[in-house]
């Protein structure tokens, strides 16, 4: 599975050009399946500068493959580990969400197309596939 990361959401909904909006805009015209992480919805939606754009995001992203955890409590505890063991080999983790992303990426052995050093350098401690162009 193929998980898309907020990093590269907002890029493609603002119209960027970027090689990761390359890479979703060919999965879609390939028809090739990914999955946006939940926690992704809500970091889209807290994006939103009025109430018009809150509904088109909202509107598109209700449209997608929405990702959910199977145990809630578990990823948590998942993602805290990740941050716990990057900090312990010296790495700070700017945010506990990409933590969290990161959790569930690895928990489904699925790959992860992003644009975000945090992600490069959780890398380097878990094995997590990545997509970065």
């Amino acid at each position: 599975m193929i998980f898309v990361d907020t990093s590269v959401l907002i890029d493609f909904l603002r119209g960027t050009t970027t090689p990761a909006v390359e890479r979703l805009a060919q999965f879609e015209a390939d028809g090739i399946p990914y999955g946006i992480p939940l926690i992704c919805y809500q970091e889209v939606l807290q994006g939103a500068r009025d109430q018009r754009e809150w509904r088109l995001l909202n509107g598109y992203l209700k449209t997608q493959r929405l990702e959910t955890p199977d145990d809630p409590l578990s990823l948590h505890f998942d993602a805290a580990r990740v941050y716990f063991d990057c900090r312990r080999r010296g790495i700070t983790v700017r945010s506990t969400v990409d933590c969290l992303i990161a959790a569930q990426v690895l928990r489904a052995n699925g790959t992860l197309l992003h644009d975000d050093d945090d992600f490069d350098h959780l890398a380097t401690v878990r094995p997590l596939k990545a997509i970065r162009e």
